[in-house]
């Protein structure tokens, strides 16, 4: 670390100062019970799931465990280095990928420690810069984001999203590139949508919700997802409805505007499992045609990729449980023609770029990628700096040019320009920075599971670690919903790593790192898989000498809060420290709020007995072993949390503070105006990342000078 100043003077202050004596809030015990299935469930604190910005008994609750939270953070030693050293390693230039559109090219960027990214323009490549969107005067506390946006096909409008203190809701605005005005045009009670042009630039395609009743728009479930057409220039009251399922509430529909803009591909799903339905809607000097029902199965994953005419390329897992590439004639959808078969490594993405296809692969949780032909036969393999992350190669199939970006845990974000004609990538956007990436080493691992699978682990640290009595480790993990936990960097984990902790990240099932398979080994009555690859992760760390007995900690947030939840109940003798974020702990009534009800393709359904029985035995609010001592618990979540509501962390810490399972501090933190993470202020995630990892290091024995 650096050397020492006035922060570290306020650390030793810290060190000597004693920690309090925990007194936690008095909590109401209700008495409500439900009878399930012959078993009767007991809910004390079902009173905590009510919106803590309605109900003043919540919000009195709230204050009173933030303040009892704050005063115990507040004699940590090292929070003050942590805070530090993880601002100084965030300010550095950050860009986001550009996307081209007319002449004109759009990027974010960040000077280091701004609150939120600003939005640029320029006009070519070579172009200077200039600012489009500024969201860091929307908000005095800089929780207001720029959420999604998009250019339209010819550069003059911008189609953009606002994101208020971290709510999945937004307000979509258009601004008029060229004089960096809003058309006046707005749109409201969106929600998980896609934000698509009509070729012409006279409108767009988005989704929304109906409006919710008053005082539940951050609660109330939703239902019946629309398709609606804006035309620039008239109010959201006269918008054309394109596509709605009322026989069937529960689907989500998302819609996209082909490459040649002569249809409108909409896709139909249930719930967060990758299994689809196709409608085509051609596009017309009328508007949207009659639909054509392409897939309408639900069965399988379908991604547009490409079209010539009535020809179209598909990215899925049909017959191919790590995708494939394939074509179908529209006028006769069931007969499908293999481009690009299935490989050992996993293809997760796949798009057109001038006359080329870019395939992005997975292999054993790194990238891959290479160029195809439009006929899917091999023309190069796109060279990657390292071990990490490649993300991007958007395009469109006018121009060879593409973007894409490229990280790994000890490695920031570069963004880099590949002209797919010539195979060439250089440099478009370095940061600048203020440590050596050289001194980190990364390894990759493999342990087995309970059930003898091979599981995937990352270990990252600090070269030169004295790794004879083994170090602090933080080890992560997710195991859900099909998402792959690959190399990324975050200068809250190098902060970590350079006070000589190690940072792992396991791959475990549920992911999908291997393709469907994993994902479904993972998953509803396998659900107990992803606690024994992570519960097995542990035991290899410590086996192997990379950790010590007491020194092992713990994170993951949302799916991977429910992770942490599951296995401390399992095996709190094997950790030293919990940090279970934005958490899924109530498994017996996540699907009555907000989003939650999609979260069945993983966990099942509460109301089915198989499922009830299999949700009851890991669900973290209901498995807490009295008489058991536990390890230290930083519970954190947030007030605007509308994607997993902060009652479910509310009810797991008091229920956690009610039982007896030791002396070690069981504590919550609760942020307020953020939601489940997207949209958080620079400011914020360092003061709740330095808090947490403060907190690990003081109960896994890490050093912070």
């Amino acid at each position: 670390m650096t050397a020492p100043t006035a922060a570290h003077a306020a650390d030793a202050a810290a060190t000597a100062a004693p920690a309090p004596t925990l007194a936690y809030p008095a909590t109401t015990r209700g008495d409500v019970v439900d009878p399930q299935f012959g078993v009767d469930v007991a809910d004390p604190y079902r009173w905590l799931e009510d919106d803590v910005r309605v109900d003043p008994k919540v919000a009195a609750w709230v204050a009173a465990e933030n303040k009892v939270t704050d005063a115990y953070l507040a004699t940590l030693p090292g929070r003050e280095s942590f805070q530090k050293r993880m601002t100084e390693l965030y300010n550095y230039e950050r860009f986001g990928l550009p996307r081209k559109a007319g002449a004109r090219y759009f990027y974010s960027r960040n000077d280091g420690l701004q609150p939120q990214s600003v939005l640029f323009v320029r006009d070519g490549i070579k172009g200077e810069g200039r600012v489009l969107i500024d969201p860091n005067g929307w908000a005095k506390d800089g929780a207001t984001a720029l959420a999604e946006w998009e250019p339209s096909e010819d550069g003059k409008h911008l189609l953009y999203s606002v994101q208020d203190g971290g709510t999945d809701w937004r307000i979509v605005r258009v601004k008029d590139v060229a004089t960096g005005e809003d058309t006046g045009d707005e749109i409201r009670w969106v929600k998980f949508s896609g934000l698509s042009w009509a070729k012409d630039g006279s409108g767009f395609y988005y989704s929304r919700f109906p409006e919710p009743k008053e005082g539940e728009a951050f609660q109330s479930l939703n239902e019946n997802h629309t398709v609606y057409f804006h035309r620039l220039g008239t109010p959201q009251s006269a918008d054309t409805l394109i596509h709605a399922t009322p026989d069937k509430p529960k689907l989500n529909n998302s819609a996209q505007v082909t490459d040649d803009g002569k249809y409108l591909i909409v896709t139909g799903s249930e719930g967060t499992d990758e299994r689809y339905a196709l409608t085509l809607y051609p596009i017309g000097a009328k508007g949207a045609g009659k639909p054509i029902d392409l897939v309408d199965d639900y069965a399988n994953n379908w991604e547009y990729v490409a079209n010539e005419g009535p020809r179209f390329t598909f990215l899925t897992n049909k017959d191919a449980p790590r995708q494939r590439l394939v074509s179908l004639d529209i006028r006769k959808p069931g007969a499908l023609t293999e481009l690009v078969a299935e490989n050992e490594a996993t293809l997760v993405g796949a798009s057109r770029v001038g006359n080329r296809i870019i395939l992005s692969y997975l292999g054993d949780a790194k990238s891959e990628a290479e160029m195809v032909g439009l006929d899917g036969k091999p023309i190069s393999t796109i060279h990657l700096a390292d071990i990490g992350s490649a993300s991007g190669f958007g395009g469109n199939p006018k121009d060879p040019e593409t973007f894409y970006a490229f990280s790994s845990f000890a490695t920031p974000t570069t963004i880099y320009r590949l002209d797919t004609v010539t195979g060439k990538s250089e440099v478009f956007a370095a940061p600048k920075l203020t440590f050596d990436p050289r001194q980190f080493s990364v390894e990759q691992r493999f342990y087995k599971s309970k059930d003898g699978t091979e599981v995937p682990m990352f270990v990252v640290m600090k070269k030169g670690l004295d790794r004879s009595k083994g170090s602090p480790t933080l080890l992560y993990g997710y195991g859900g919903f099909n998402v792959s936990m690959t190399p990324g960097f975050s200068p809250t984990k190098l902060a970590w790593m350079d006070a000589g902790g190690v940072y792992v990240v396991a791959n475990l099932r549920g992911g999908g790192e291997y393709g469907k398979a994993w994902h479904d080994a993972g998953r509803l009555d396998k659900k107990q898989n992803v606690f024994d690859d992570f519960i097995a992760a542990g035991e290899y760390l410590i086996g192997q000498g990379i950790t010590g007995k007491g020194q092992l900690a713990i994170e993951g947030g949302s799916n991977g809060g429910l992770l942490i939840g599951a296995v401390t109940n399992q095996r709190p003798d094997l950790f030293a420290a919990a940090l279970p974020a934005v958490g899924v702990m109530d498994m017996l009534r996540f699907d009555r709020f907000t989003a939650g009800r999609y979260w069945v393709d993983d966990y099942g359904y509460p109301s089915k007995e198989a499922d009830f029985r299999t949700l009851l035995a890991y669900s973290p609010y209901h498995n807490i072993k009295g008489g058991t001592a536990y390890p230290a618990i930083l519970v954190t979540t947030a007030d605007t949390d509308d994607r997993v509501v902060p009652g479910h962390s509310f009810k797991y810490t008091a229920a956690l503070q009610h039982a007896d399972i030791g002396p070690k501090p069981h504590l919550i933190r609760i942020e307020t105006r953020a939601g489940h993470g997207s949209g958080k202020p620079t400011d914020k995630i360092i003061a709740e990342a330095a808090d947490k990892y403060a907190f690990a290091a003081k109960w896994t024995g890490l050093t912070v000078e």
